[in-house]
């Protein structure tokens, strides 16, 4: 990679982003285009986050991702957002056009093309379930509504306070009433019935592979698609269980990689070469 005076700056405003895969993404992409950009990840304190916003607009950034825990705190800082981003509630990637900057939430997009990838529109209409009611929920949930319309979609939370948060504030998007809230000690028939599990909530991720948000195996089938939020392992605890019982199972990788995909697109009007991003993502791992 040559850095020089045209360079184009992306960068991750967060803190921490030590951890974080998305410059090797973004930057894989970046040369396998031979594109002249760098994406740099940035660690942003809290009350930092208005300079380092900002910082894009005057040092002329190609845009930005935005990751925790600046997602709903950004929002009032930019020029306009995605309608997509305010019913979330949270931007994920930012937009630098001309000296305007503009918010969206590409993790929706993220996690739909996967499930659509893999189903097409088979699941239109069906009960579904998210296990979760934080950030990374109320994105799917989101998703779901405004592209699948199922006809319940239930939202499994040990805070049973917080998913009907959740669902108060996306009830103009849920024109069928479909929102509902369980317990996960009440939700088991929900679960067998089902015909989308999503694991929204971080159990299973590594170094604590062995977890799960639904250990009751039996309560699997073929009939169901099972969706782990989780990349880390790549094959959950959750995923394994969920295939052994001969369900469909799509991983975190996919939704990372396309909601990538998708703030590239907008940076760069092009489209991200996946198959080289995978590869670098599994020599990484």
């Amino acid at each position: 990679m040559q850095i020089d005076a045209e360079t184009q700056v992306v960068t991750l405003l967060g803190h921490p982003v030590e951890h974080s895969r998305s410059p090797t993404i973004h930057n894989t992409a970046f040369q396998a285009q031979g594109r002249n950009a760098v994406y740099v990840a940035t660690p942003v304190r809290p009350e930092m986050l208005r300079s380092a916003v900002e910082g894009l607009r005057a040092l002329q950034f190609l845009g930005a991702n935005v990751t925790v825990p600046h997602k709903e705190a950004v929002r009032p800082l930019l020029d306009e957002v995605s309608e997509r981003a305010a019913a979330v509630g949270a931007v994920n990637t930012i937009v630098r056009e001309g000296d305007a900057l503009r918010g969206d939430n590409t993790d929706v997009e993220g996690f739909l093309t996967p499930l659509v990838k893999t189903e097409g529109e088979a699941l239109l209409g069906k009960p579904m379930v998210i296990f979760g009611a934080g950030g990374a929920a109320r994105a799917v949930a989101y998703g779901l509504l405004d592209h699948y319309a199922p006809e319940k979609l239930t939202l499994v939370a040990r805070r049973p306070e917080q998913a009907e948060a959740l669902a108060a504030d996306l009830d103009g998007y849920d024109p069928q009433d479909a929102l509902r809230v369980s317990s996960f000690d009440d939700a088991a028939t929900v679960v067998r019935t089902s015909r989308l599990l999503v694991n929204a909530t971080p159990l299973g991720m590594a170094p604590e592979a062995d977890g799960t948000p639904w250990p009751e195996t039996d309560d699997f089938g073929r009939a169901q698609v099972a969706y782990d939020l989780v990349y880390n392992p790549e094959e959950t605890r959750f995923l394994q269980d969920a295939a052994g019982q001969g369900a469909t199972t799509i991983g975190g990788l996919d939704m990372l990689v396309e909601q990538a995909a998708a703030s590239y697109r907008q940076w760069t009007d092009q489209e991200m070469p996946i198959d080289a991003v995978y590869e670098a993502l599994r020599q990484e791992a």
